[in-house]
């Protein structure tokens, strides 16, 4: 119980110690009240879960404890426990398997205080199997070394054997011891010559080695003489007096080290002294400060470490004090109650889930203040926890720095500030932070005093003024008198924001009557935020594969997967609550030896809390899932634990004593294939597990419903059936449980709906279904949805259904629930699923047509193709979407819309030949159905029951069903013509296939002179369809439009003769008749003096029209001019080039000779008619180079004229004329000498003008062998 008190504020907070003190007087009625309160508070305290586990360790220290030695002093850190004995022995101890690392002889008397340095010591890394075999290889048996001087080889410091350490970074550790003998031992881990024994002639109380020891040699230690004493040097292997002792030996030492003649015995330095004993010394986790205890108070001061230049002088200064209460009984009890001092580093502390609630829910000032400066403070804040007598101190220190504010200029090595006090009802044992809101108290509960009745609850009872040597000290004292029996310590959880207990436990000590609060240590192991501290060179796969037939124990044993590779080898390991032996009792045991089992639950993960006495060592820790569990199912709260399991599987998997009970489950493997490989060895392992959370799961499901049946809640138990149980035993137990209770409602929602493996028996579904049937046949509907056929026997269910029709009083006028033919239509609809079901589906098809259900119905034909099967009803297959009423009163559009999913499968049906048109028409007549008649003609010439094709098909496929309807076409005429006139339209324009005087009759009955129109002017009576225009319609748009269509004379002579007495009419004929007759025509023909509205603008209109046609008449004009003078100039252009023709260098004795077949003389015609006529109509097609005459290729040199055309024949001048012609030019060429004494032609310029002259008279068609092959 907590009082809080912020900023040294009395005010008190949260619960009050009640009073312990009754009267002798009182009643048998209060003591009854008493008694029935008490009852209720351990019944609500058993509905609260612990938030700690415990385990006794006190089994695996048995070395301990030898001999009849006790514990006075105790520590634990990083893979170690370090323990001081009553006897002066030191006991190292690894963890988490408890095997003696080091043990020594230090002092004659009680150890009354441990130190380490580093502290918190590095962390064991992996050190793989060989470095331990190479260690114990090298670990031999070597000659004990004094602890002290040489020359005191006998004394009982001395160990008898030497244990080998192994120099790892885990181990480089000092230890320094303090007792009350009045010596202080620093000795190393490591190396057992490097060790330092000092007396101060006092007993020594508390001591404090520096965080950096190695290097600097430095610790603070005090006592019952009062001083705070720094010693700094002193040399390894020594024993040695303090020079604050006053001996003569001290002095002359003192006095021979500073002249440089004596030996490095170290140096001490009284850093504070006169407030009596000083019984507790802590130095920070960063080194920079130092926090003791004496009768008056506490003080915080700056050490020697991590000071910069600037702050040099300030080395060992006070920058705090804490005064001590001044509370009753602390004058006399200061000296007696041993101070908790603990530096917290908040990166190690536990989580808990109820951490954030508890903040949101209430915040002290001391809480905020405690996270605004962590949020402004980029420093890193130490905290300072001090319990003492009942009160604990809340200390935060500030790192120094330059001042601000009022203090600026001003500079500090570190401020602390209290941000919260509280005042206990009991004396501090130890105490440190769990979480960083929950504070962890170890409490000793002074025992109550029936003779005396004291005020103030925060005094110890039964506590007395006498402040000796004996009184602090640890050793039993059982032969002291006059003392009351002390009661069991308690740990407990306080919440720093309400100062609430959260959680109390009870610690069950041995000897704990005979305790005092100076006998308990509270030792705190931080979670490991690394790997394992213990690990095997052997992966868990090949642990398993080595456990051989072991495999089970191996999944369900956490020893087995974190232990060594010699306990692998070892096939097992024993459990934790074995004896454990130590080392120290076999000298010659070396590190292959040891035992490598680790504690269960030392080897879980989370802070470790140890709570020592001189007799014993109880291990606490935050509970796991599995410990929840365990709770859970002992408190019977049986939904929470299905709900862990199911929430959190590995509340099984990882919890060896929950598989070990639960057992191995069933592998689907043989057992000479299991250990096949290590990858199907991972794969069974992991399946025996889950296997084994299922069979839990179950397990603790089936607990969750009997305790709900027996509680009478049907329901629920029902709903918990539906997520708990999993197999087919497991329903068909609970279904028939609930069967034989007549609880069907409750258990048939949850009833699996799939198939389980192995099967559940179709006779749970039956006798369900059964049940429904006969009692509550809505119920029937919503199972045969939610259960799946094959769950059941079809035909069963189908005769009890069959049954309730034929048997019972279910017809379809009959009324339930005010509805008629309720209970008809769930039977015959049950029936058409289970049909279907049962592979019968023309039977379903039926029932579905006697509930006209449509939609299934349809779906029905088009899935199974059934549409054979009513081809004999087809009126009946139409009306299934619509009812009675829809057909008395339902508009057309509303019917068309009802039947239309059943006229398109005609429509499609009537495609493939199926179901034939005059099939429907003749069985919808027989029906006087003439209205859905004329919804099929009307989709069949539609062409809706078409499916989405290419353009190409689908306009084949329409043609097809348009087809269909023209051999229906006077009934498809008159169905149009009455329910859709344009639809009638489409028809007379589109088919051929109709009687034109009975679609004349139709439309003159229904007076349709649009249609009539039509059909007058396909007949020829264009004159007659021409004066239905004019005189029914009077529209003149359309009768000019008809008289265009029609393109007669003589109409548009009627229709001008009719028009001549109409002003409107001319109007129009002036508007519209455009270029369709002679426009000065028509104005001649309007009688002088009638009077025509909007004359002017008709004509005006009328002149417009033809300017534009005059417009667009010359512009064509114009194109067409200038596109026939650009081909002109093109052609020309192209007459005027020259023309490329290849010119062939050939030898100049090179002959042409060319073979030809003369033909044989046939039917007796002379040869030479025969030669004749061949040369005369042997022809060769011209060749690019060769003259199209004679056909000679060119040469360079030619003598005679050349001349070619644009088209590419290129001809000897000669042979052009006389192509087709004997005839030559009258005046050839003249060939005479040029220049140089060669041939060449000339013409004279009276020749040349004559030859030219010719030249263009011969040729003036141009190229005679384009214009003979044109004609």
């Amino acid at each position: 119980m907590a009082e809080e008190s912020e900023e040294h504020d009395d005010t008190k907070k949260g619960k009050e110690v009640a009073s312990s003190q009754g009267e002798d007087d009182s009643g048998d009625d209060e003591m009854e009240a008493t008694d029935s309160e008490a009852e209720e508070d351990e019944e609500e305290d058993e509905d609260d879960e612990p938030k700690l586990k415990y385990a006794r360790l006190t089994s695996s220290l048995g070395p301990v404890y030898r001999n009849g030695d006790a514990t006075s002093a105790f520590m634990v850190a990083g893979d170690k426990m370090f323990i001081g004995t009553h006897n002066g022995n030191i006991h190292v101890v690894s963890l988490p398997s408890f095997q003696s690392i080091r043990f020594y002889h230090a002092h004659s008397a009680s150890i009354s205080s441990i130190s380490i340095s580093p502290f918190p010591p590095p962390l064991l890394s992996a050190v793989p199997d060989a470095v331990h075999r190479v260690v114990s290889q090298a670990a031999t048996p070597r000659k004990p070394s004094s602890t002290a001087s040489e020359a005191s080889t006998n004394s009982p410091r001395t160990p008898r054997t030497a244990q080998v350490v192994p120099n790892i970074p885990s181990n480089a550790i000092y230890i320094a011891t303090a007792s009350i003998d009045g010596n202080v031992c620093v000795q190393s881990l490591v190396d057992v010559k490097d060790v330092q024994l000092r007396n101060f002639a006092r007993p020594v109380q508390a001591v404090a080695l520096s965080p950096d020891y190695r290097n600097d040699r430095t610790y603070v230690s005090g006592g019952l003489a009062g001083n705070l004493v720094v010693t700094v040097g002193g040399k390894a292997g020594t024993s040695s007096t303090s020079t604050t002792t006053g001996t003569a030996a001290a002095t002359a030492s003192g006095w021979l080290g500073t002249i440089g003649l004596g030996s490095n015995a170290g140096k001490d330095t009284v850093l504070h002294s006169g407030e009596g004993t000083i019984s507790t010394i802590k130095w920070s986790l960063s080194g920079k400060y130092v926090a003791w205890v004496t009768e008056h108070g506490v003080k915080i001061m700056r050490s020697h470490l991590h000071l910069e230049s600037i702050d040099a002088e300030a080395a060992w200064k006070r920058i705090g004090h804490i005064d001590r209460p001044d509370d009753d009984g602390w004058e006399e009890m200061a000296s007696v109650w041993k101070a908790r001092v603990e530096w917290i580093d908040e990166k190690t502390l536990e989580t808990d889930e109820d951490d954030k609630v508890r903040e949101a829910s209430s915040s002290s000032p001391a809480t905020a203040k405690l996270r605004q400066q962590a949020t402004k403070s980029s420093k890193r804040i130490e905290k300072l926890l001090i319990g003492w007598g009942g009160t604990i101190w809340i200390v935060n220190v500030h790192p120094g720095g330059t001042g601000v504010g009022k203090h600026v200029g001003e500079r500090s090595v570190g401020k602390p500030e209290i941000i919260k006090i509280l005042r206990m009802d009991c004396i501090v044992s130890g105490l440190s932070l769990y979480t960083p809101t929950l504070l962890l108290v170890l409490a000793y509960v002074t025992p109550e005093n029936e003779e005396e009745e004291e005020e103030v609850p925060l005094t110890p009872k039964g506590h007395k003024s006498k402040a000796s040597v004996a009184s602090t000290s640890s050793e039993p004292r059982g032969g002291i008198r006059k003392r009351q029996n002390a009661l069991s310590p308690e740990l407990r959880l306080i919440d720093l924001n309400s100062s609430q207990e959260v959680d109390t436990d009870t610690l069950e000590v041995s000897r704990f009557e005979r305790l005092t609060a100076t006998d308990y240590h509270l030792g705190i192991l931080p979670a490991i935020r690394t790997g394992p501290m213990v690990q095997t060179s052997r992966g868990t796969l090949d642990t398993l594969t080595g456990m051989g037939s072991g495999m089970w124990n191996a999944t369900i044993n956490a020893t087995s997967l974190l232990s060594s590779g010699a306990s692998v080898r070892s096939n097992g390991s024993k459990s934790s609550g074995t004896k454990v032996q130590s080392v120290a009792s076999s000298p010659q045991a070396t590190a292959g030896d040891r035992k490598s089992a680790a504690y269960p639950d030392l080897a879980t993960p989370g802070m470790k809390i140890f709570i020592h006495s001189p007799y014993d060592c109880v291990l606490a820790r935050k509970r796991d899932l599995s410990d929840h569990l365990g709770w859970l199912l002992e408190h019977k709260r049986n939904q929470e634990a299905w709900e862990l399991i199911d929430e959190h599987p590995e509340v099984i998997s990882l919890s060896p004593e929950k598989l070990a009970e639960i057992g191995p489950g069933t592998s689907d493997r043989s057992s000479d294939d299991f250990f096949d490989d290590a990858s199907s060895n991972g794969d069974t392992a992991s399946r025996l597990i889950n296997s084994s959370v299922e069979k839990e799961k179950r397990r603790v499901g089936e607990l969750w419903i009997q305790q709900l049946v027996a509680e009478g809640d049907w329901t629920t138990a029902g709903k918990v059936c539906g997520r708990v149980l999993g197999t087919s035993q497991q329903w068909k137990q609970w279904v028939y449980t609930f069967v034989a209770a007549d609880k069907f409602d409750e258990i048939t929602p949850f009833i699996p709906t799939t198939q389980l493996k192995p099967p559940l028996e179709s006779t749970i579904y039956e006798v369900v279904l059964g049940h429904y049937i006969a009692y509550d046949r809505p119920r029937v509907r919503e199972l045969l949805d939610q259960w799946a056929p094959d769950l059941f026997d079809i035909r069963s269910v189908t005769t009890a259904l069959e049954n309730q029709l034929n048997y019972r009083n279910v017809r379809q006028d009959s009324v339930e629930d005010g509805e008629p033919g309720r209970d008809w239509r769930i039977i015959v609809e049950g029936m058409a699923k289970l049909y279907l079901a049962d592979g019968k589906p023309i039977q379903a098809l039926k029932c579905h047509i006697q509930l006209q259900d449509g939609d299934t119905a349809m779906s029905l034909i088009k899935e199974y193709h059934l549409v054979g099967a009513v081809a004999d009803d087809i009126p009946g297959l139409i009306l299934l979407r619509v009812t009675k009423e829809q057909k008395r009163s339902a508009p057309i559009e509303e019917l068309r819309e009802a039947t239309s999913e059943a006229i398109t499968l005609l429509v499609s049906e009537a495609h493939h030949g199926l179901v034939r048109p005059e099939s429907v028409v003749e069985q919808l007549e027989a029906k006087d159905m003439a209205l859905y008649l004329f919804f099929y003609l009307s989709a069949l010439w539609r062409g809706d029951g078409i499916a989405d094709q290419n353009i190409e098909s689908r306009g084949k496929l329409l043609a097809e069903s348009k087809s269909l309807v023209d051999e229906l076409a006077d009934r498809a005429v008159h169905l149009f013509a009455t329910y859709d006139r344009g639809l009638l339209m489409n028809f007379l324009k589109t088919s051929t296939f109709y009687t034109f005087e009975k679609a004349t009759v139709e439309c003159e009955e229904r007076d349709y002179i649009p249609e009539l129109v039509y059909l007058y002017s396909k007949t020829g009576q264009t004159k007659r369809a021409l004066y239905l225009i004019i005189d029914r319609l009077a529209d003149v748009s359309q009768a000019i439009s008809f008289a265009k269509e029609q393109n007669d004379t003589d109409l548009w002579e009627d229709l001008l003769n009719y028009s001549m007495d109409k002003p409107r009419f001319i109007r129009g004929l002036l508007e519209e008749v455009g270029t369709a007759i002679n426009p000065i025509t028509l104005v001649r023909r309007i009688p002088e003096g009638l009077e025509i509205e909007g004359l002017r603008d008709g004509l005006s209109r009328m002149i417009k029209e033809y300017e534009i046609q005059h417009s667009i008449s010359y512009g064509v004009a114009k194109v067409l001019r200038g596109e026939v003078a650009l081909a002109q100039n093109t052609l020309r252009s192209g007459q005027r080039k020259g023309v490329k023709f290849d010119v062939i260098n050939k030898p100049k004795d090179h002959i042409d000779v060319a073979v030809s077949d003369v033909p044989t003389n046939i039917e007796s015609v002379p040869a030479s008619e025969t030669a004749k006529k061949f040369s005369e109509h042997t022809h060769k097609l011209p060749e690019a180079g060769h003259c199209v005459g004679c056909h000679e290729p060119f040469s360079d040199h030619e003598t005679e004229t050349l001349v070619g055309f644009a088209c590419g024949h290129v001809f000897h001048l000669s042979h052009l004329l006389s192509y087709k012609s004997n005839e030559r030019p009258a005046t050839p060429p003249d060939v005479e000498l040029d220049e140089n004494g060669e041939f060449s032609a000339t013409h004279s310029i009276g020749a040349k003008v004559t030859h030219a002259r010719l030249l263009r008279d011969k040729i003036r068609d141009g190229c005679p062998v384009c214009t003979s092959a044109s004609t």
